[in-house]
């Protein structure tokens, strides 16, 4: 995936693999006020994926002894996950390297380009049409938006700024959190997200509630180890009845989540041109 850049055959797109790929790593000495500054430089890189590379690395020398390697990866190569696999396999190499040992990386099973193969062969004719038929049936007659009561309008043309809230559970209460969910047979996940779209109905005061949630779509032993984009958004829909106590939602959403996660290879934006709902500026669609 590193080594790919994308071009256009016939009006199509179409990757194209570089045999090896040789990346300027520059040195470049900085001092510690200075280094913000330089992360967000190196953040807002362009890259052209017409001629790549879609990887950019730099190495920030703070001191003698310390130094910021930055790397930047374009999405379209990489995901969360394989920053993870980038991440491991660096540490595992420069290891080796300063012991004087031979790459203890082995040859990959399969590529990326393996992988998309597989998918647009496997996708099609009864496969696909029982997939997205989950999605259409799951989907109908689903609400245009969550129409929270926020401070301000909502604008005409989502601006996509945003910033992030960290709240942090006590140790006790994770733990609980834990056991509650294993005796309920669920995880963690679908306990907050229960939890949270119960959340949601307080503010709403809608019970149709769809959650966009992303999915690292490596379903296959082999995958788990590759660097490039797999990663899917899943549409997770839940009736919220006021009525329930929250086992019986909980039981709904591990149903509905477990179902989804059984059609997760449908690719989000395919989703979408499927069901075409009514489009707007102002939010997502579905």
């Amino acid at each position: 995936s590193l080594r790919t850049t994308f071009g256009e055959y016939e009006g199509e797109p179409v990757q194209i693999i570089m045999p090896e790929l040789a990346l300027e790593i520059p040195l470049i000495p900085v001092e510690s006020s200075k280094v913000d500054e330089h992360v967000r430089a190196h953040a807002r890189h362009v890259f052209d994926l017409s001629t790549g590379p879609l990887i950019k690395v730099s190495l920030l020398r703070v001191s003698a002894q310390e130094h910021l390697l930055l790397i930047n990866q374009h999405h379209i190569v990489s995901d969360g996950w394989s920053s993870g696999v980038l991440i491991r396999e660096l540490s595992q190499l420069y290891t080796a390297y300063r012991e004087g040992k031979p790459s203890p990386l082995l040859d990959l099973p399969v590529q990326y380009a393996d992988y998309a193969h597989w998918q647009r062969e496997w996708l099609q004719g009864e496969v696909l049409e029982e997939q997205i038929g989950y999605w259409e049936t799951h989907l109908k007659g689903a609400p245009k938006l969550l129409e929270l009561p926020t401070d301000h309008a909502r604008p005409a043309l989502q601006s996509y700024r945003g910033a992030s809230e960290t709240c942090i559970f006590p140790e006790a209460l994770l733990q609980q959190l834990k056991v509650f969910s294993q005796s309920q047979g669920a995880t963690l996940f679908m306990t907050l997200l229960a939890a949270f779209k119960v959340l949601l109905y307080r503010y709403s005061h809608q019970r149709d509630i769809v959650i966009g949630t992303p999915v690292a779509n490596r379903n296959r032993a082999e995958l788990e180890g590759l660097i490039g984009f797999f990663v899917n958004t899943l549409a997770l829909r839940t009736q919220v009845d006021p009525d329930m106590e929250f086992r019986e939602l909980l039981d709904q959403v591990k149903s509905n989540t477990l179902d989804a996660y059984d059609h997760q290879e449908v690719p989000f934006e395919y989703l979408v041109e499927r069901l075409n709902p009514e489009r707007s500026l102002s939010y997502s669609p579905v």
